[in-house]
C-alpha cells in the first residue's frame, strides 16, 4: 500500500511534536509532575505532591495564627480542628460557592479539603489576617495552586476567600 510509510511519518512526526511541547509546559514543574489546564482556566498539577507544608519562600515570615491553624488541621486531617479556626460567624467562599457557619464550613472540609495535602509557597500578611499562596492537593497528590485570603478577628478566621492562582 502507497498510503502506510506516509501514514507511518505522520504518527512520528506527531509523537515527537508531543514529545517536544509538553516539555516545554513542563520546565517549571518538578520532576515527575505534569501540568494540565482545568475547564475553568486554572493549572493543575499531576503526580506527586511535594512531602513539605513549607515552602523556602515563606520561612521567614510568620503565618497568621488562624491562618496556621487551618493548615495544621489539614496537615493532620483533623476536621474539628479546622472548623475550631473558623468564627461561629465566618464566610468561606471557594471559587465563587459561598458556605456560612460551622455546619456549613465543616460540610464542605470533610466532603473536599479533609485528606488533601496543603503545602504553604508563600506568605503575603496583611492587616487583618493573611494570604497564602498553596498547592492543595485534594486527593493527596498532584493538585492546582490558589491564592488563600484570611481575614482573621479575634484570633479566628472570619473570611476565608479562595481563588485560583
Amino acid at each position: 500500500m502507497p498510503y502506510r510509510p506516509l501514514m507511518s511519518a505522520l504518527a512520528l512526526a506527531a509523537l515527537l511534536l508531543a514529545g517536544c511541547s509538553e516539555g516545554s509546559e513542563q520546565a517549571d514543574s518538578p520532576p515527575g509532575t505534569t501540568r494540565q489546564a482545568t475547564p475553568d482556566g486554572a493549572k493543575e498539577t499531576t503526580g506527586q505532591a511535594p512531602d513539605d507544608t513549607v515552602n523556602e519562600d515563606r520561612k521567614d515570615t510568620t503565618v497568621d495564627p488562624a491562618a496556621q491553624a487551618y493548615v495544621d488541621a489539614v496537615a493532620a486531617k483533623d476536621l474539628d480542628a479546622l472548623v475550631d479556626a473558623f468564627h461561629s460567624d465566618a464566610q468561606l467562599v471557594d471559587v465563587g460557592r459561598e458556605f456560612t457557619g460551622h455546619d456549613e464550613i465543616r460540610d464542605w472540609a470533610r466532603d473536599e479539603v479533609i485528606g488533601g495535602r496543603l503545602t504553604v509557597l508563600k506568605n503575603t500578611p496583611k492587616s487583618n489576617g493573611t494570604t497564602l499562596l498553596v498547592r492543595f492537593a485534594p486527593g493527596g497528590t498532584g493538585g492546582f495552586e490558589a491564592n488563600y485570603e484570611f481575614d482573621v478577628r479575634d484570633g479566628r478566621i472570619a473570611r476565608l476567600n479562595l481563588q485560583y492562582a
